[in-house]
């Protein structure tokens, strides 16, 4: 295995966790921005009110893209594992 194979599997297992954590991240942290303008404008300083929102989109999040991003990490897994003999010989 030369540094060269440790490399790129390296670099793309942090694409794949980029891209995966990317799709939860961004609308949790849209809502949490729009949260932070209404208790801004409003002077409201409730923990829950910040952290329940964020919750529950993130849950949602997971309920539309959570097939597509179980596709990407088995098709990654599947030409991680098909590319052992490659990466030992």
């Amino acid at each position: 295995m030369t540094p060269e194979s440790v490399m790129t599997v390296g670099k793309e297992a942090i694409e794949v966790s980029i891209l995966l954590l990317a799709v939860i991240l961004l609308p949790v942290l849209g809502i949490g921005l729009l949260v932070s303008m209404f208790q801004a404008a409003t002077q409201i300083n409730e923990m829950t009110l910040s952290f329940v929102p964020k919750l529950v989109v993130m849950f949602v999040t997971i309920l539309f893209a959570g097939g597509w991003m179980l596709g990407i990490l088995m098709d990654y897994t599947s030409r991680l594992i098909e590319s052992i003999p490659n990466l030992i010989g």
